[in-house]
């Protein structure tokens, strides 16, 4: 029997999904299960759907069926042609019928027909269209791409905390070295909050000039300075109701950090040029590759406003501390790049791999992803061989022959333990990574 592609079921009964498995194993390519909506937007972009089984109701203890009606809408905005079939315990009709009227395919009732709830998803999936997953292949191309957790132990455990506290409002602190994907999983965060309905407001601390700090972040009024044509909203009142990303925060002056801390603290700002408090209702996330703690202790960095931001701490790991994730990041650049430039479809040869695995990475996913395009593009043949990678190193003398990554690595911090003179803060925030990191490393290397 030919199946007919992948289903994505999202129901909050354990039970249900399981039984829902063994009877559509025979019937589907893939069954993905999701016991919770939250993550429902990221795991859509992960893949190709053929159908959608929607359960109207999930754990809040409302039994209305708008969250279904809520989560058909957003996955119609985004994939306008995935056929979505509402389930539903409650045999409303009135409730069906207007999923339908709003964009649903079909509906099925609990407990259901076996053979009745086959033929429907079936039919359903018959009816995609065979093109893909996403609007065009133009604009699949040019869309923001969605954050890879891959399958290191390291990430996963990011991606449980990522999903617990996504829901809440809590302040987040990302760190991470340059290149890690700091703004991206600020991005991924948003998407699974309550906040996803607006857009996320992104601000480069480190672009701001001292002078236009408050005008930019608070606004200001009509005459308030010079070239002060009109009456302008900043980046917190533009944030109201959403999530305001401030990506390198450890660049703010010092005697700028006390003007944030108060908007936050207040939770309202005051354009400049104006005595009236504008109240502003924001999610903050912040983001910098700085030691924020070892700046507070040198007096760098206010540790009241790094109480206030760091709610929540999550630390993306650099790409050479979870090598099993080069190649699979490298295949998802390349199928991206090659949509993007019209390429036909490019693998790695085995060369190419050995190559991007004994590399280091110091420019993380973003100097992976450059290498791709580059490869991708002056790519002639079939495949993606090691000589279309010319890898920049640091300019470092090693002291013995690297045979693997790990060795890399162990020669570089015992190199910075040296000039450091020992000292582990120094050697921390040279190596742009945290203290707790450097004495896993140090354990683990017997240094």
């Amino acid at each position: 029997m030919k199946k007919s592609g992948n289903i994505l079921i999202v129901d909050d009964n354990r039970g249900v999904l399981t039984a829902l498995q063994l009877l559509l194993k025979p019937h589907f390519d893939k069954i993905t299960t999701l016991s919770s909506p939250v993550t429902l937007p990221a795991t859509l972009h992960e893949d190709t759907w053929r159908v959608v089984l929607l359960d109207m109701n999930f754990t809040s203890g409302i039994n209305t069926g708008n969250e279904g009606l809520y989560w058909l809408h957003e996955i119609k905005k985004q994939y306008p042609a995935l056929p979505v079939v509402l389930f539903t315990a409650y045999a409303d009709i009135d409730l069906a019928v207007r999923g339908i009227k709003e964009g649903a395919t079909d509906f099925i009732v609990k407990p259901w027909d076996n053979g009745k709830l086959v033929e429907t998803l079936l039919n359903a999936a018959q009816n995609t269209p065979a093109s893909g997953k996403k609007k065009t292949t133009a604009e699949s191309a040019n869309a923001v791409p969605s954050m890879y957790w891959g399958e290191s132990p390291v990430m996963q455990q990011l991606r449980i905390l990522v999903e617990k506290v996504a829901a809440t409002d809590a302040n987040i602190l990302i760190t991470g070295e340059n290149g890690t994907g700091k703004e991206m999983l600020a991005r991924e965060i948003h998407a699974l909050s309550t906040r996803r309905r607006k857009e996320m407001i992104s601000v480069d601390m480190g672009a701001i000039t001292e002078s236009l700090f408050e005008s930019e972040l608070f606004g200001h009024m009509k005459g308030s300075f010079t070239d002060a044509h009109a009456d302008r909203p900043g980046k917190f009142e533009v944030a109201d109701h959403s999530t305001l990303f401030l990506d390198e925060i450890g660049n703010l002056p010092y005697h700028l950090q006390a003007k944030l801390l108060t908007a936050i603290q207040r939770r309202s700002i005051v354009r400049v040029g104006s005595n009236t408090p504008v109240p502003v209702d924001i999610r903050l996330i912040c983001a910098t590759n700085r030691n924020l703690s070892e700046m507070a202790d040198k007096g760098e960095f206010r540790e009241d406003l790094l109480y206030r931001i760091n709610t929540i701490h999550l630390e993306i790991p650099a790409l050479r501390e979870r090598p099993e994730d080069i190649i699979p990041l490298a295949e998802r650049f390349i199928t991206r790049f090659c949509k993007q430039y019209g390429k036909p479809p490019l693998r790695l040869d085995n060369a190419a791999r050995e190559k991007l695995m004994l590399h280091p990475w110091f420019g993380n996913i973003r100097e992976l992803e450059h290498a791709i395009e580059k490869a991708v593009i002056i790519c002639d043949g079939a495949f993606l061989s090691a000589g279309l990678f010319q890898l920049q190193r640091r300019n470092e003398t090693p002291e013995m022959p690297v045979s693997t990554l790990e060795d890399m690595e162990k020669q570089m911090i015992r190199r910075t333990l040296d000039k450091c003179g020992g000292n582990l803060s120094a050697v921390a925030s040279q190596l742009g990574i945290t203290r707790q990191t450097l004495y896993n490393k140090m354990k683990k290397y017997g240094l």
